[in-house]
């Protein structure tokens, strides 16, 4: 689905895809089921590509992970993102009042599949399929069931959160608490759509998206050439 999104711009700006264990090309590894243990993995492995500056970006759980990767950069005192862009997730300091749900049986676990909406229809018509990303899906729910904020380094680069006006699970508010964890500035964008709203991108999204990468990229140039 990311992978699409590089049409949005020129090749002078190139999206890196993060592919961890379970998904891709990795499907036969395990997949995590702590973020904490997954940012240690995966941090020194981006660090060590970063040629260029960069930005960060993640949907949801991989909004915590973005931006839970940016602070391990940060203080490991590696070279931190220019930008943190996030959506579909509340700021990480909001409380999470949802009970777990990873440990379900497997008929109720199906059941809040189905609830959320987030898993696509001809999965869930396939037994077949369902079996094959059921560990999948129950190591992602059991790494944001179990996640646990904990306050330490503040970024100080700004972040932008897109957040979907018809998103049940993510208001506005909890949108715009994001500005507690920066030190720059932080900017919010309600767009469009529910949740799952990063899988058809409404134009108001892409626009906006594109035009905020294309501004950070236009920022660092100037910086640069004074």
């Amino acid at each position: 689905m990311y992978r699409s999104w590089q049409r949005w711009f020129s090749p002078d700006i190139d999206l890196c895809l993060v592919q961890v264990p379970g998904r891709g090309r990795r499907m036969a590894e395990k997949a995590f089921t702590r973020i904490k243990s997954l940012v240690s993995a995966i941090t020194p492995v981006i660090a060590s590509e970063i040629q260029v500056p960069y930005a960060l970006y993640g949907h949801s759980m991989g909004a915590v992970i973005s931006f839970e990767v940016a602070r391990e950069l940060v203080r490991t005192h590696r070279t931190g993102p220019e930008h943190l862009f996030v959506s579909g997730r509340r700021a990480p300091q909001w409380p999470d009042t949802d009970p777990p749900t990873y440990h379900l049986p497997h008929d109720q676990f199906i059941a809040e599949l189905k609830r959320l909406k987030g898993t696509p229809e001809e999965v869930l018509a396939h037994p077949e399929l369902m079996e094959l990303f059921l560990g999948l899906l129950r190591a992602d729910f059991e790494m944001v069931d179990t996640y646990e904020f904990e306050p330490g380094i503040l970024l100080s680069c700004p972040i932008t959160v897109y957040g979907g006006l018809s998103d049940e699970h993510v208001p506005a508010e909890s949108c715009r608490a994001w500005s507690e964890q920066t030190s720059g500035a932080c900017r919010t964008r309600m767009v469009q759509g529910d949740h799952f709203f990063v899988r058809k991108p409404g134009q108001d999204f892409v626009e906006a998206f594109r035009q905020d990468v294309l501004s950070v990229a236009s920022a660092r140039q100037v910086r640069e050439t004074r």
